[in-house]
């Protein structure tokens, strides 16, 4: 198995339960990692051969403009799109990071994890 991560992408976005959430907005991060066999793109050095890195990042980013409730349906849609466009890939990993949620304290992030 081969991997391909995209790490720290960072977006703006209106995700939340809460009506300030989705008015206001917030920042998120968010790493994505796929596994899969790789060594045709390795052998030929053809782009068509390859997941396209691109394709990732706008599948992820087209998500992430969509307003959700929870991490959670966000997460989903990335990996279920990804698997769709992708059907080859044995593993796909997305985590979304929450910056300064309101949980009424000092913390970085909130963070959700979803892999299939």
């Amino acid at each position: 198995m081969n991997k391909i991560e995209l790490k720290d992408m960072e977006f703006f976005s209106s995700h939340g339960c809460f009506e300030e959430e989705r008015t206001v907005g917030n920042r998120f991060v968010v790493n994505l990692s796929v596994e899969g066999d790789f060594s045709a793109a390795a052998q030929s050095d053809s782009l068509s051969d390859a997941v396209n890195y691109q394709t990732l990042y706008d599948i992820v980013a087209a998500e992430m403009a969509v307003a959700s409730n929870l991490l959670e349906n966000v997460a989903h849609r990335i990996a279920g799109r990804i698997k769709a466009e992708f059907p080859a890939l044995s593993v796909i990993s997305v985590t979304i990071d929450k910056i300064n949620p309101p949980l009424g304290g000092r913390l970085y992030a909130s963070s959700v994890t979803f892999q299939i």
